[in-house]
């Protein structure tokens, strides 16, 4: 008789042991980060699920930022999405017209009760991810910039000022004929084709891609990547094709090795490169700011973001909602927000953030995490260089790229290409409005 209740007392108080981790909110997110990055999604996931016992955030790789997406929004129409999802920068238009899916971060914080202030972020990042009345509609995660990586080891061998690498396009595309000589297969690429050549181009230069301020005050947009200003840049890229001194590497970044092997000197791609950088580079490097044109008036302006949001769906509990915003509250603790900086490369996406890292002098030993910061504060963002939204922009980048790529090998003029790139394009934005008046 003693034994059995002994049992049954160690059986209750087994049960009611176990009640605090039953009782936990699980909050799912789904993500798209690989190596280095995983494991700061992980980290951080980690780092909330030990500071309280209501709430548990689960972290789950879903694949490419097209696949993560695409998973989440299939998920959300059978009725098993997750709580938060991460979604690359040009998937904003999709995530908006995705007609209930979405709950805006503004809401899940304000009824939640967390204190939330979008001026608190860098105005480049919550602009992109706001409506045009300013209500921010997702969470920044991990933005960044294009940069230009410089090879500094490469640079002094062909001749070049290490000290001073270029700054416009005509000394770039100089640079890149002597760099051509020391290493004949590449003078200079760049990653994201279509990101680096039209998207960055444009902005950077002050020119609008598409009419509607790029598309963000509005879906109905009519694409302007065929103007003087693009078409001048494809027409030159194309000429230094022929012998290299200007290298294709693909529509992604899956050819960034060309840098850090040591075969392009002067690479531009996203500023997030830095811990590859670190990690693989067997030579003295740096970060420089994108080259401009210097006979394009008002030229530099700024940067705009690449990267991604964290989008909350449509169709959970307040007690999960709860625990959203509480985990939101916790990854812009500025102490965080900084050393996740620092540790990544990605940009701190609050102005304390940015300021605490300045004043501990980090960016006196790596400047190249401060140049994309650089990029995005050059000038007060215009219509033209507050962002891009544009529906179906995932396959419309393809488009632009198969473009692109027929001038580059000759087949059509710059002209003709982008012409074509922006038929096509129009065709999609048209197609895509029908999808999202549904």
């Amino acid at each position: 008789m003693k034994n059995s209740m002994l049992i049954a007392f160690m059986t209750a108080a087994a049960a009611f042991a176990a009640t605090p981790a039953n009782a936990q909110t699980e909050i799912q997110w789904w993500h798209a980060m690989t190596g280095a990055n995983n494991d700061v999604v992980v980290r951080l996931a980690n780092d909330f699920n030990a500071s309280q016992q209501d709430y548990k955030v689960v972290p789950v790789f879903k694949g490419s930022y097209a696949d993560t997406m695409n998973a989440g929004i299939a998920a959300y129409r059978s009725g098993n999405a997750p709580h938060i999802l991460q979604v690359f920068e040009v998937g904003t238009a999709t995530m908006m017209a995705a007609k209930g899916a979405v709950k805006p971060v503004q809401d899940v914080m304000k009824d939640a009760g967390e204190t939330f202030d979008p001026k608190i972020y860098l105005p480049a990042i919550t602009g992109y991810y706001s409506t045009t009345k300013g209500e921010m509609l997702s969470f920044p995660f991990n933005s960044s910039s294009m940069v230009m990586w410089v090879n500094r080891d490469l640079l002094k061998k062909a001749g070049l000022n290490a000290d001073q690498p270029p700054k416009t396009w005509p000394e770039v595309f100089e640079a890149a004929a002597k760099l051509k000589t020391v290493s004949p297969t590449c003078g200079f690429s760049t990653a994201w084709t279509t990101w680096a050549n039209i998207e960055q181009l444009s902005a950077w230069h002050n020119v609008p891609l598409g009419t509607r301020s790029n598309g963000m005050d509005g879906f109905d947009t009519e694409l302007k990547i065929n103007g003087p200003l693009q078409v001048r840049h494809l027409a030159k890229l194309a000429e230094l094709q022929k012998d290299k001194t200007f290298d294709y590497s693909g529509r992604t970044n899956a050819s960034e090795g060309r840098f850090t092997s040591g075969e392009c000197g002067l690479f531009l791609t996203s500023s997030a490169f830095y811990g590859n950088v670190k990690a693989n580079a067997k030579f003295d490097y740096a970060a420089a700011p994108m080259p401009y044109y210097p006979d394009v008036q008002g030229a530099p302006q700024n940067s705009i973001i690449g990267g991604a949001s964290l989008w909350v769906l449509g169709g959970k509990t307040p007690a999960e909602y709860k625990g959203v915003a509480k985990f939101f509250t916790f990854l812009s603790d500025t102490d965080r927000q900084a050393k996740l900086h620092q540790d990544s490369g990605y940009l701190p996406i609050t102005k304390a953030a940015y300021e605490k890292t300045k004043a501990s002098g980090f960016y006196k030993d790596k400047p190249a995490l401060e140049v994309p910061l650089l990029e995005l504060t050059n000038k007060e963002p215009t219509e033209n260089s507050k962002g891009l939204r544009f529906g179906n922009m995932v396959q419309m980048r393809d488009v632009w790229s198969e473009e692109i790529e027929a001038a580059l090998a000759g087949k059509k003029t710059a002209k003709e290409a982008l012409d074509a790139a922006v038929e096509r394009g129009n065709q999609m934005l048209r197609q895509f409005e029908k999808t999202a008046a549904r």
